[in-house]
């Protein structure tokens, strides 16, 4: 019992744990071809190349289990992708691009330590590598912070 506890936990915590990485390329990818600063640029890349580096780790780890990755809801895609746009359709600066990526920082943060704490049964790879997440996104937001200027709120 304890084991299928394990096993659930586990496949459960590098589901979401996929699920974020893959929203957050989706979202480096939508501002990408925005960003005019050179370093935001090298920044924002070296972190979608972190996150793909994550990613197939987390495929490598699911396909062990025999499991596929969980599909980001349409719902989920299209309200990001709504944000993103909207935002920067308003503002087209680096500012706004930092802002719209710290926001995306920090709901990562926020649900990777939630479901951390909702699968305390996972096993101890896939917690060190929400953990990891967690730790690259903090990082990230505590790097794109310096590129804050004019950000509009809403």
């Amino acid at each position: 019992m304890v084991t299928d506890k394990l096993t659930a936990d586990t496949i459960s915590l590098l589901k979401e744990c996929g699920a974020g990485v893959e929203m957050a390329i989706k979202s480096l990818d939508e501002v990408l071809d925005v960003v005019e600063n050179p370093e935001l640029k090298k920044l924002l890349e070296s972190s979608k190349n972190d996150h793909e580096n994550i990613g197939r780790g987390i495929k490598d780890i699911l396909d062990s289990y025999d499991r596929e990755p969980k599909e980001l809801s349409p719902m989920a895609k299209a309200m990001s992708w709504t944000k993103i746009n909207v935002k920067i359709a308003a503002d087209k600066n680096d500012s706004t691009v930092a802002d719209i990526m710290t926001d995306g920082c920090a709901m990562g943060i926020k649900t990777l330590c939630k479901y951390k704490n909702e699968y305390k049964n996972a096993d101890r790879q896939s917690v060190e590598t929400a953990e990891k997440i967690i730790k690259t996104l903090f990082l990230n937001c505590e790097n794109i912070c310096k590129y804050f200027v004019n950000i509009m709120i809403f």
